[in-house]
C-alpha cells in the first residue's frame, strides 16, 4: 500500500484530501504545519507528500526546498496544492523542486490521477536509485580488486620467500627482514587505499576494461576536496 503524506494546516481540507484517498486504496499520513509535516516526512518515508503551499510558520515552498534539498526525502516526488494562480507562484513552485502543482479547488479524478503519475515517477526514481547503488558497488569492487592486487601479490611472494628461507639449515636474517620490510609497506599501502575509498563521498567514476567501471581515487579526491573548500568558503 502507498503511503501519502499530507502537510495542511487547513484540518477541512485535511479530511477531505484523506477520505479520497483512503477510499482509493493509500496509507495517510497527516501534518498540520510545516514543521511537524517535515519531521513526518522524515520519520515516516512517505511515497508521495501532497503539500499545501500557504502556511503559517513555514510555506510550502520553503518546505519544498528543504524536502528535496535532503538525502533522506530528495526522491520524494512532491506536489503543491494552492489557491495561488500566478505564473510566478507555479515556476516558484517547480523552482522549489516540486514534481507538480495543482491549484484549488481541484476535481477528484484530477488529484487521483495527478498522484498515479507522480508515484509512477516515485517508482522509476527509486529502480534509477537502487541500480546506480549496484554499479557503484560493483565499480568499488574492481577499483578494490585493481588497487590491492599488486600489494597483495607482493605480499604472497614474500611470504614464499620467507618460508623458503626458513627452510635453508642457516636462514639469512637479512633476507628475512628485507621480506617482512616489503610485507609491511605492501600492507600499509593497502591501509592507505581502503582509507581513501571509504573517505570518498562524491566517487568519480571512469571506464576500465570489458565494460567495467571503477572509482577514480585521485579524482574523487579532488571533487570531495574542492567541494570541502566550497563549503567552507560558504561558511565564512
Amino acid at each position: 500500500m502507498k503511503k501519502i503524506l499530507i502537510i495542511d494546516d487547513y484540518p477541512d481540507n485535511v479530511f477531505l484530501i484523506q477520505d479520497r484517498l483512503e477510499k482509493a486504496g493509500y496509507e495517510v499520513i497527516t501534518a498540520y504545519d510545516g514543521t511537524t509535516g517535515m519531521q513526518k516526512a522524515f520519520d515516516e518515508e512517505p511515497d508521495l507528500i501532497l503539500l499545501d503551499v500557504m502556511m503559517p510558520d513555514i510555506s510550502g515552498f520553503d518546505v519544498c526546498k528543504r524536502l528535496t534539498a535532503d538525502e533522506r526525502t530528495k526522491l520524494i516526488p512532491i506536489i503543491l496544492l494552492t489557491a495561488l494562480i500566478e505564473v510566478d507562484n507555479v515556476k516558484e513552485g517547480l523552482d522549489a523542486g516540486a514534481y507538480d502543482y495543482i491549484r484549488k479547488p481541484f476535481n477528484k479524478v484530477e488529484l487521483l490521477s495527478r498522484i498515479k503519475s507522480a508515484l509512477r515517477y516515485s517508482e522509476a526514481n527509486k529502480i534509477y536509485s537502487e541500480v546506480e547503488k549496484i554499479k557503484l558497488f560493483a565499480a568499488t569492487i574492481v577499483t578494490a580488486n585493481h588497487e590491492i592486487k599488486q600489494p597483495l601479490t607482493l605480499i604472497n611472494i614474500c611470504v614464499s620467500a620467507i618460508k623458503r628461507e626458513l627452510g635453508k639449515e642457516v636462514p639469512s636474517r637479512e633476507n628475512i627482514e628485507n621480506r617482512v620490510g616489503y610485507i609491511e609497506k605492501a600492507t600499509a599501502d593497502i591501509i592507505e587505499i581502503l582509507a581513501k575509498l571509504s573517505a570518498i563521498k562524491k566517487p568519480v567514476v571512469t571506464e576500465y576494461v570489458n565494460d567495467l567501471k571503477m572509482i577514480d581515487i585521485q579524482g574523487s579526491q579532488r571533487d570531495n576536496n574542492q567541494s570541502s573548500s566550497s563549503e567552507t568558503a560558504e561558511k565564512s
